[in-house]
């Protein structure tokens, strides 16, 4: 029988492409992504996408005295999913489920499973000491997105609890980084986490 698969792309957001806060070789790892996802998206049960979501006046804001400039703020265009990737997610017809976070305007979120909401979904489908139906929990769980050395890095970081490294695989060719990689390839050595 086949693995049960989840893939996770992290914040493929305009802003973080091509808006106020573009991470360094984004496009073409979106783009590339999306043909990824054109060819394996039936390896995958189901497809993650996380989103910043931010209100106008959120904390991480340097306005605000965040360190970020203002980014993926609610409904705006830079919040938008990169157009290729989106048509590619729909195109594939897979089971695909879209989560935000960072949408309290006092409360950063790095990553998704430091969402409450979120939380509880990955904690019912990763964690076998919480999943109550074998069959809802996935075994192999892909990840990847932008930026690398920050959103992804802290995603990971929630979910080794949750899965285990064994069960975590990141897809380093489409998790572009602002540091040019170094502070997500060390965590992965650190971790003994799979890379493909």
């Amino acid at each position: 029988m086949n693995e049960k698969k989840m893939l996770i792309v992290v914040d493929p957001q305009i802003d973080f492409i091509s808006g106020s806060l573009p991470v360094p070789g984004a496009a073409q790892a979106m783009d590339e992504l999306a043909t990824y996802i054109k060819t394996h998206a039936r390896d995958y049960a189901l497809m993650v996408v996380t989103n910043d979501w931010h209100p106008y006046d959120h904390c991480s804001f340097a306005p605000n005295g965040g360190p970020w400039p203002v980014h993926c703020v609610q409904y705006s265009e830079g919040a938008a999913t990169y157009s290729p990737l989106l048509e590619a997610i729909y195109a594939s017809d897979r089971p695909t489920l879209f989560l935000p976070k960072g949408d309290l305007q006092h409360r950063e979120e790095y990553s998704i499973v430091q969402n409450s909401a979120a939380r509880e979904f990955f904690e019912q489908t990763l964690n076998p000491e919480v999943v109550t139906n074998p069959a809802d929990q996935y075994q192999q769980i892909h990840v990847c997105g932008i930026a690398g050395d920050v959103c992804v890095l802290n995603t990971l970081r929630d979910l080794l609890p949750l899965a285990g490294a064994d069960r975590i695989t990141v897809l380093t060719a489409y998790s572009p980084s602002l540091d040019g990689g170094k502070a997500l390839s060390d965590f992965i050595a650190q971790h003994g986490l799979h890379t493909l």
